[in-house]
């Protein structure tokens, strides 16, 4: 029973004035998400661009892989798997 699949992710990313955003989009052909990351500079810190991309990039991801999680979840309770539990997960201190 192999099976294997193909999925594209694009990540977009900008930056302005100390604030970099970034955009995952996933599309599965059943499913199309989209994570969303933020990271800023602090006025006083020295300006490096790749650190608001790693920052930014990665919380993105983060957030497309809580959705992809979540999506799981109501696909196993939509065909009678029971919840899964709700353990409070770490706070990062992640700008939404």
């Amino acid at each position: 029973m192999a099976h294997t699949v193909e999925w594209t992710v694009h990540l977009y990313l900008s930056e302005d004035e100390g604030r970099t955003t970034a955009r995952v989009e996933l599309e599965t052909g059943a499913t199309a998400l989209t994570g969303r990351g933020l990271a800023r500079c602090n006025p006083d810190d020295e300006d490096v661009p790749v650190i608001g991309d790693e920052l930014a990039a990665g919380r993105a991801l983060s957030d497309l892989g809580q959705q992809l999680v979540h999506a799981a979840e109501r696909d196993l309770e939509s065909v009678g798997a029971p919840p899964a539990s709700r353990r409070p997960r770490p706070g990062y201190g992640w700008i939404a």
